[in-house]
């Protein structure tokens, strides 16, 4: 079972038993695990997780402190060259928050080491950029950051450069002494980007990269995608996926539809046993 087929069932699962709820328990679980394994094997998966928290970040690019990103979605990705970044995801009300925490850049090149999160907001998966492509750049130590968007015939990647959207945010900093996985100074990226931007999905294409100036490499996800440039923008085919395995991005996912026939089959024998 994945990861995202098995927190959907187990969150279930709490919420909707009771004592007399053993046939609800099995039932369940087999009707989520089957919408979860749908795509398992189809690409790469960051799963998000809705908070209650988020808007109480303080955006300064770093851990402010060391409860700041604990109710959000962590993944950690490591690399052949021993790179670890940790990636954390999460969303609330009309943002989706992001933040990169590239625990072992540890050389601080201000206004070279960058991070970028693209989001295809129609995962649509086209070879070339489309305008319902969104990328994020933020560059250590820059006040503003640099947002892109796909669709564009007269730049050789598609992507131009349009306005910041109303209420984004994103900035890098230096984490140290309140971060959870180091406090050795390092470079950290925190992003707030608007669903009014890039709508409201279960499933969104997702990228990021980041560059670490000293060694002259970018970190990416999905791992597979190589590019010889900080400022190469690969391909929305390419990129990998974030879910809401819990379909609470939008305010109505189909899986609660989908689970009334099964609220409705146990309340069925359960009136023949009282």
């Amino acid at each position: 079972m994945t990861k995202g087929s098995h927190l959907l069932a187990r969150y279930v699962y709490c919420r909707c038993t009771n004592g007399n709820g053993v046939t609800l328990k099995y039932f369940i679980i087999i009707i989520l695990v089957s919408f979860s394994m749908e795509n398992v094997f189809a690409t790469e998966q960051i799963l998000i997780t809705i908070s209650d928290d988020m808007n109480k970040i303080i955006f300064d690019g770093r851990w402010t402190h060391l409860t700041e990103w604990k109710h959000s979605s962590q993944d950690t990705l490591s690399y052949a060259d021993g790179t670890t970044i940790q990636l954390r995801t999460a969303h609330q009300d009309n943002f989706i928050y992001v933040f990169v925490d590239a625990v072992s850049d540890t050389h601080l090149d201000k206004r070279i080491d960058k991070a970028m999160v693209c989001i295809d907001a129609s995962n649509d998966k086209t070879e070339i950029s489309n305008a319902d492509d969104y990328c994020f750049v933020v560059t250590l130590d820059e006040k503003e950051a640099t947002v892109l968007q796909g669709g564009s015939f007269s730049e050789s990647d598609h992507f131009k450069k349009i306005a910041e959207p109303t209420n984004f945010i994103g900035i890098g900093a230096v984490s140290d002494e309140n971060d959870r996985y180091s406090n050795i100074p390092h470079t950290s990226y925190e992003f707030r980007i608007p669903t009014d931007l890039v709508g409201r999905s279960n499933t969104y294409g997702f990228y990021f990269g980041v560059y670490d100036g000293y060694s002259d490499k970018i970190y990416s996800w999905p791992q597979d995608i190589i590019s010889d440039s900080s400022l190469q923008l690969p391909n929305p085919s390419s990129w990998g996926e974030l879910v809401s395995p819990d379909k609470s991005l939008p305010e109505f996912g189909l899986p609660l539809f989908a689970l009334i026939p099964a609220f409705m089959f146990v309340l069925y024998f359960t009136k023949f046993r009282i």
